[in-house]
């Protein structure tokens, strides 16, 4: 006796297609499993025997082949459980084979016979194409974001057979306890989002920071402990408008494949923060690491903003493995067994110490030598610090700033104008300045007659590379776009621009 059923697995960010054939026949007893399965798929066989057992199912002892085709597509996790228990119950005549057509099945098994959620729901549930699914009950928000076919729920094996059967309806979706907030999470807004109205003085860091919201820039914010840098760069996603259609399906796959736990409705609208610390692994920050390819912070990170802070206290190998995704948008995985791309587009945020102690003062304000500061500010590569289009110094401020000064723009103030300055961009056919291509830069960046001989100064004396010369001119397009609709850059916003990107140049000068 034989059956097919339907089911997926994930690799990297992806789902394939996987077809699961339960041969069962007389022999001696016994439960194979063939086509590439890692350990926790191997032991489907021990989990599946119990679920259908506790469901009040017998297991026969004949001998039962489990084939996951293709063969050479390496299937990873127990996401496969409840396919192959249905595959066996198709081959022992419980369920007719009629029932499970142009449906796909998801989800691992407890011993109690219970479905239970599996990691990357949205990307399996993609790889079915036209099909519907059956999947977990608290995964069917997920699903439905990209079912082209219907989603069903199981709750656990006995409830889904009585609904194949027709014995009995399918179960309901469990409502989320945090539905109320559902809105909230679809339109972006996080009621409990830092203010910027919060931050005393800093008007310049505040400026780069406005700036980097508008248009997609890498900031490097350099300074003394307790000059604000964090305090600033987590205020920064709560100017950023709500993800794009495109970009929220694609970071809701990443999050679903991760693991992570998404929002209420399934979809990820906010766009994301991550900070991990600086001892993170190389594999932790750009994925990889195991044959399943999991994401790494670098592409959970998609669409909204990496913070690395104490940048110079992250390995320099941890570090270069940043320049290629920051360029290209995508994180391109190769191993022997399988190659996968991650996407990986997102707003890069440092902030590191200007020396070892932290002060980073005039030559004798501070114990550390002009060699032990250089040596610190050297654990950043220039190819990386290339990639920063802004370069802020960020001193303390003042005592009468901090004591009873008046409070900067708030939040949604400074969200208004980035909201603006985005549309404007969108425009000329490009959502954020950051991406406008170099051969595209005369015609959506002209620049006045004052802006290119500043900028070809700027060049002859060495201070700017091609890249930087192509940075420059996105961030003057966005000063643009946040004070008004010109077309043409003029000479102070090209000056500012270069004002914005010196911050390190100044920190190494200061420890010679």
């Amino acid at each position: 006796m034989l059956a097919t059923v339907v089911s997926a697995t994930l690799l990297g960010v992806q789902g394939h297609l996987v077809h699961v054939e339960v041969h069962v026949s007389s022999g001696l007893p016994s439960f194979t499993i063939v086509g590439l399965p890692d350990e926790a798929c191997r032991e489907a066989r021990d989990r599946v025997r119990a679920a259908l057992l506790s469901s009040g199912f017998a297991w026969s002892p004949r001998r039962v082949t489990v084939n996951l085709a293709p063969s050479g597509l390496r299937k990873g996790g127990a996401g496969l459980d409840l396919a192959i228990a249905v595959g066996l119950l198709v081959a022992d005549a419980e369920v007719p084979a009629e029932a499970i057509v142009g449906l796909g099945f998801l989800g691992e098994l407890g011993l109690d016979g219970a479905v239970r959620r599996v990691p990357g729901i949205v990307p399996l549930v993609a790889a079915l194409g036209e099909r519907g699914c059956v999947v977990p009950v608290d995964c069917v928000a997920e699903a439905a974001l990209v079912a082209h076919g219907v989603a069903r729920p199981a709750a656990c094996v006995a409830d889904l057979v009585r609904a194949l059967l027709g014995q009995a309806p399918w179960p309901q979706d469990v409502a989320s306890s945090t539905a109320d907030n559902a809105d909230l999470f679809a339109s972006g807004i996080d009621p409990l989002a830092p203010d910027l109205a919060d931050v005393r003085g800093q008007p310049l860091a505040r400026r780069a920071v406005e700036i980097a919201a508008a248009g997609g820039h890498h900031l490097l914010l350099v300074g003394p402990p307790g000059a604000g840098k964090t305090m600033l760069a987590k205020r920064l996603p709560g100017l950023l408008p709500p993800l794009d259609d495109a970009t929220a399906i694609e970071a809701t796959t990443v999050h679903s494949a991760a693991g992570v736990t998404l929002p209420p409705g399934g979809l990820v609208r906010r766009a994301p923060w991550r900070a991990p610390h600086h001892t993170a692994s190389l594999v932790s920050l750009v994925g990889g690491g195991n044959a399943a390819l999991r994401p790494g912070e670098i592409s959970l990170a998609h669409g909204g903003v990496l913070f690395l802070d104490e940048l110079a206290e992250f390995p320099s190998s941890v570090l270069d493995g940043l320049r290629q995704p920051l360029e290209d948008g995508v994180m391109r995985i190769s191993r022997a067994r399988a190659s996968v791309s991650l996407p990986a587009r997102f707003l890069l945020l440092a902030a590191t110490n200007p020396c070892p102690c932290g002060q980073g003062g005039p030559p004798g304000s501070c114990p550390c030598g002009p060699a032990v500061r250089q040596r610190y500010l050297r654990r950043l590569s220039g190819p990386l610090l290339d990639r920063f289009d802004l370069r802020v110094l960020v001193a303390r401020p003042r005592v009468d700033e901090i004591l009873g000064g008046p409070p900067g723009e708030s939040s949604a103030c400074v969200a208004s104008r980035v909201g603006t300055a985005r549309r404007r961009a969108a425009g000329r056919g490009y959502s954020l300045a950051s991406g406008i291509p170099g051969n595209r830069l005369d015609e959506i960046a002209p620049l006045s007659a004052g802006a290119s001989r500043l900028l070809r100064r700027e060049l002859e004396r060495g201070r700017l590379s091609g890249r930087g010369l192509h940075r420059v001119r996105r961030v003057a397009r966005t000063l643009a776009d946040l004070e008004s609709d010109d077309d043409v850059i003029d000479e102070a916003m090209v000056r500012l621009a270069l004002q914005l990107r010196v911050a390190v140049d100044e920190a190494s000068e200061r420890a010679a």
